[in-house]
């Protein structure tokens, strides 16, 4: 029997690639997205796009309200989205944003009697977050596997996170590799309407870097 999986699916490139890894090996996937009160919707917009095209077996965008407590450049519109490097965990970390999105997920996980819950955390090439770390990753699979029916009967709850150890453009060629088509996805802080990038905040200088070090070209839309 094929073993089901909820894939954290934002629209980003990141996640699109974990989506086509899961499938990969053989997953019924399962696509969660959240509505968190970012400061655009065209992530989301991409995120249901890709969940259709990769024909995943149901697709949940789930609302939430962290504009409401704010504390981030990305839900909160009195803080800028910065255009250059900071020292240190940056603003546009959102306060406990993936603990929230992988409860949700082993919420639904319980529901459809999954094992496997993949998201794209990355250590190397990420931007100072806490919640992107390997430590984080291995105490929310113990808490899992505490906190739920399915985990005390013994039907142990699995985090998977395939590309926690690669860098951006080892991401990338993974991606290229399976067939993705990272036109589709949409990474910046900033992006407008149309899902056309800023080009120059953190996440789209990742993104930048990541294409180039692959030796793949940039098929990302940018606003200017």
């Amino acid at each position: 029997m094929q073993k089901k999986a909820i894939v954290l699916l934002s629209g980003g490139l990141d996640s699109i690639t974990v989506l086509a890894l899961a499938k990969q090996q053989g997953f019924q996937c399962y696509a969660l997205s959240f509505d968190y009160g970012q400061r655009h919707n065209a992530e989301l917009i991409a995120a249901a796009q890709i969940a259709k095209a990769y024909q995943v077996e149901a697709h949940k965008i789930i609302k939430l309200g962290l504009d409401s407590i704010g504390g981030s450049a990305l839900t909160d519109s009195q803080i800028a989205v910065p255009n250059s490097l900071q020292a240190g965990i940056p603003v546009t970390y959102v306060p406990a944003r993936n603990t929230i999105f992988l409860s949700f997920a082993l919420g639904w996980a319980e529901v459809i009697h999954s094992q496997d819950i993949f998201i794209g955390v990355n250590a190397v090439d990420y931007s100072g977050y806490p919640d992107c770390r390997p430590q984080f990753i291995e105490a929310f699979q113990q808490l899992a596997n505490l906190a739920t029916k399915a985990g005390v009967e013994g039907q142990t709850i699995t985090i998977h996170t395939p590309l926690m150890t690669l860098t951006k453009a080892d991401i990338i060629k993974t991606g290229v590799a399976l067939g993705v088509e990272y036109q589709q996805t949409v990474s910046c802080y900033s992006a407008n309407a149309q899902g056309e990038a800023c080009g120059v905040c953190d996440a789209c200088r990742l993104r930048k870097t990541g294409f180039l070090d692959a030796g793949i070209k940039d098929p990302t839309l940018y606003a200017s």
